[in-house]
């Protein structure tokens, strides 16, 4: 079942200012930077990159996700391994909210995340 409205945008306000703090500087921007999207109960985070063999264009690669499992009121926390599956980020395999989530994110303590 996908986020209601209400979360969708609490969501969006939440990672966005997430991202805003992670941004690199402006000048950068243009070869790293970062985005999200939020698909049914799924908050996804990725980077954006120039794609190597055609730098006009740009690439996403997913770095982290969070599902929302409304029976629990619980956030399963995924990650993107090198095999471009999404895998139980088993330190903690589930968040109370996507607060902690982000936070999680933010100190990558196994360089899972962000690498």
């Amino acid at each position: 079942m996908a986020l209601g409205e209400f979360e969708q945008k609490r969501a969006k306000k939440v990672v966005a200012a997430f991202l805003q703090r992670r941004k690199p500087p402006p000048h950068i921007r243009s070869k790293l930077d970062f985005g999200y999207r939020i698909k049914k109960q799924s908050v996804e985070l990725f980077e954006v990159r120039p794609r190597w063999n055609k730098p006009t264009e740009k690439m996403e690669h997913p770095v982290a996700k969070a599902t929302y499992v409304r029976a629990t009121g619980l956030w399963k926390v995924y990650w993107m391994r090198a095999d471009l599956k999404w895998h139980s980020y088993e330190p903690t395999p589930q968040v109370g909210s996507l607060e902690k989530f982000l936070a999680l994110v933010d100190e990558d303590k196994h360089a899972c995340f962000f690498g």
